[in-house]
């Protein structure tokens, strides 16, 4: 999937190699690390996905084998050009705050987003690879680097003589002093990313690499060298078949000194996993979320070790036509060996050949099953029981994992396969994939994919991708869900994106986008995207919203369609907010409509001025760039009074319109509500006012202001209105009309 990112490389530590001075082992080294993530390229581009986890995976990597302490890392995501300009002056000061002798510094600045020929896309911003370079070269550090994920991100390198090729070789040390720039890509190529991998090509392989897969010597350090190999060749693998094409990166290396320039040290990891020399084929490890942390591609005869962090993993293998898995678990600051006999079959698609042929199977005559060749378990139909051990899966067989079309239990029932239909009064455990329908009171578990249908009082729960629909009075639970149907009386979680809906009288979670609708009593949380709906009666929350929030609060980072409710929030808001009050980081092409309406680059306004009915008003005015919501608190005196014979209480809303860099008109519609001044608090006159103010601006802060209005004022209890104004009026039936004026101030 084309997307402009593709990581491009980290640069950071040099430890002590060859045959340094021994002024150089003593040198301590403090590396420095700005990581910038950026979705949004801009109007007309596709947003991409991965841009932000890129930058936080590859941030991970620096300080997991790095050396990069977290202090020294500065973070930016989904930031403009100002924002980028502060953090290269914020980086930078951190770098020279820690230059003293003795130290070596080493700084690198990662970018993953948009780019093209000129230079970075940062929403509506560009930044030039000029500007760039003089950022890098300004760094008081001995060895400087820029590393650009993105789509023609080659021109960066081009400028100076880089050059594609196949690989590099830099000989340098913790002696080492000069820059170095690589791109993911050529000047005229597309960087790419991919929804299976969760990143970009380049990325991915890259981490892959720097957690131990590009380690071809064996001693537990990555060199750069060793790091590039292994991302350039898998990235170009894994490319040449997308409809994008091939990716070549680029590179522009200015570095001189001695020795191997070291990326990541194994030895420094939480916990390390090491992988037989008898286990090869192609590798996918993931963590307990489903996530891919690791690919690469294993040959027998060579032991390799990944530096991972504690927890849970999976490792699929797959070698030719066969698949097998592996599960296992790292321990804090342990090895785990893991065997080529540690991993099961995994039973794939059943398939007819073409021209006749059939698949093998051993056929068992009296007791209808069937060995799975290769897979190391048995095929039941039926399996009846009580519970585990307790059940004809286990009885009838000598303790391997059956697969079952049927199975009915009075108490637990577990099998490793279910094609079929599976109904328990206590629960259903499936260790492999289901494909079809489990039915229980308690509770449905499937440690592997699931597509179908679970139904239960309790909960659902499906380890692997989930697909079909999941119905429960307490919990449904999908770590990794494709299209899927959450209903729930208590809650819906899904580890991963969901495409479908999610319904519940609690809430609804997703860890990753929704694609389709959340509706809940409770509430609604995605942590990325939603593209669709949101409907709740207490809160919507999403990262990003593609479509419509509905619910009494809502929350979105970048809104693009409608938020409807008392209280809308948003990062950056195109289209509609329709509630009390609605808040804006950015409104770009968005509308307000509410009581009280704040953005950030809108307007807020305190005026102070007099009119022909009040000697003195203030008013507040809130709102977008063009709309506006205006509260006015106001005093004034009759004819005849002596001192202030009234006060009034105002609200209103309003059309903002720039006429010049100075001018200004405000067209707006208020209705007042009127008090007596010494009689008890009953406001029984309203006044409705249509009002055009014309302005000017004198100063940045400061406005001249004025002009007519059209006044319209009745006694809601039915007397006769009175006469506020000394300019003349129209009694017409108890309602009283007249033209007005007011003059003041804006601040």
């Amino acid at each position: 999937m084309t997307r402009s990112l593709l990581f491009s490389l980290l640069l950071v530590p040099a430890l002590a190699a060859a045959a340094p001075t021994p002024s150089a082992q003593r040198a301590s080294v403090r590396r420095f690390a700005l990581l910038v993530g950026v979705n949004d390229g801009g109007e007309g581009r596709a947003r991409l996905r991965y841009a932000v986890t890129d930058a936080r995976s590859f941030g991970n990597v620096l300080e997991e084998l790095g050396g990069v302490q977290p202090r020294d890392t500065l973070l930016l995501l989904e930031g403009d050009r100002a924002a980028l300009e502060s953090a290269l002056a914020r980086f930078k000061a951190m770098v020279a705050a820690a230059t003293t002798p003795g130290t070596r510094i080493e700084a690198l600045i990662y970018y993953s987003g948009h780019s093209d020929e000129q230079g970075l896309l940062l929403q509506k911003d560009r930044f030039g690879y000029r500007e760039l370079r003089q950022a890098l070269e300004s760094l008081p550090a001995d060895v400087r680097i820029a590393i650009l994920d993105s789509c023609a991100s080659g021109t960066l390198a081009r400028q100076k003589g880089g050059v594609r090729r196949p690989a590099f070789m830099v000989d340098a040390s913790s002696a080492v002093r000069g820059h170095a720039i690589l791109t993911s890509s050529s000047e005229d190529e597309v960087s790419q990313e991919s929804d299976r991998i969760g990143g970009s090509f380049f990325t991915h392989n890259l981490v892959s690499g720097l957690r131990g897969a590009a380690d071809v010597s064996g001693d537990g350090r990555v060199t750069l060298h060793e790091a590039y190999q292994f991302a350039f060749h898998e990235t170009l693998a894994r490319t040449e078949e997308t409809r994008a094409g091939a990716q070549h990166p680029a590179y522009d290396i200015e570095l001189a000194g001695t020795g191997d320039l070291v990326m990541t040290d194994l030895r420094s990891t939480a916990a390390v996993l090491v992988l037989e020399d008898l286990v090869d084929g192609r590798l996918y490890v993931r963590d307990s979320q489903g996530r891919l942390v690791v690919e690469l591609k294993k040959y027998a005869g060579r032991t390799t070790e990944l530096g991972l962090q504690k927890g849970r993993y999976s490792v699929t293998r797959k070698v030719l036509d066969q698949t097998s898995r592996a599960e296992f678990e790292l321990g804090e600051g342990g090895r785990t060996v893991l065997a080529a006999s540690a991993f099961r079959a995994v039973q794939g698609e059943l398939t007819a050949m073409r021209g006749g042929g059939s698949l093998p199977a051993t056929v068992s005559a009296g007791a209808s099953e069937v060995a799975a060749a290769g897979s190391g378990r048995r095929s039941r139909f039926v399996n009846v029981g009580l519970f585990p051990g307790l059940q004809t899966n286990d009885l009838m067989t000598s303790g391997e994992p059956v697969d079952n079309h049927l199975s009915v239990s009075i108490g637990m029932a577990r099998m490793a396969r279910l094609d079929g239909v599976a109904m328990a009064l206590g629960a259903n455990v499936a260790t492999d994939q289901v494909d079809g329908l489990q039915l229980a009171l308690g509770a449905n578990v499937v440690r592997g994919d699931m597509s179908g249908t679970q139904w239960a009082v309790g909960g659902n729960w499906t380890h692997g991708k989930a697909e079909g629909v999941q119905a429960a009075i307490g919990l449904n639970l999908a770590r990794a869900s494709g299209t899927l149907g959450q209903l729930a009386v208590g809650a819906n979680v899904s580890g991963t994106s969901l495409a479908g809906a999610q319904l519940a009288v609690g809430g609804n979670w997703t860890a990753g986008d929704v694609d389709g609708v959340q509706g809940a009593v409770g509430f609604n949380r995605a942590r990325d995207r939603v593209t669709g709906l949101q409907v709740a009666v207490g809160l919507n929350w999403a990262a990003e919203a593609r479509g419509a929030q509905l619910s009494l609060l809502n929350v979105g980072g970048d809104v693009k369609g409608a938020q409807v409710g008392l209280v809308n929030v948003a990062g950056r808001m195109n289209g509609l907010q329709l509630g009390l009050v609605n808040v804006s980081r950015e409104l770009e092409s968005g509308v307000p409509v509410g009581l009280v309406s704040i953005a950030r680059n809108g307007q807020f306004h305190v005026e102070a001025f007099g009119s022909d009915f009040n000697y003195a008003n203030t008013a507040i005015k809130v709102g977008s760039r063009y709309l506006y919501t205006t509260l006015v608190l106001g005093m004034g005196s009759m004819e005849g009074a002596r001192g202030p014979s009234h006060w009034s209480l105002g609200l209103g809303l309003g059309a903002h319109i720039p006429v010049s860099e100075r001018f200004f008109l405000d067209v707006d519609a208020v209705t007042n509500t009127l008090y007596d001044w010494d009689v008890s608090f009953e406001g029984n006159s309203l006044l409705h006012q249509l009002r055009l103010v014309a302005g000017f601006q004198v100063a940045p802060n400061l406005a001249i202001i004025g002009g007519p209005t059209l006044n319209v004022l009745h006694d809601v209890s039915g007397e006769p209105a009175s006469n506020l104004s000394r300019l003349p009026s129209l009694d017409a039936g108890g309602v009283r009309l007249w033209p007005g004026v007011q003059l003041g101030l804006r601040i």
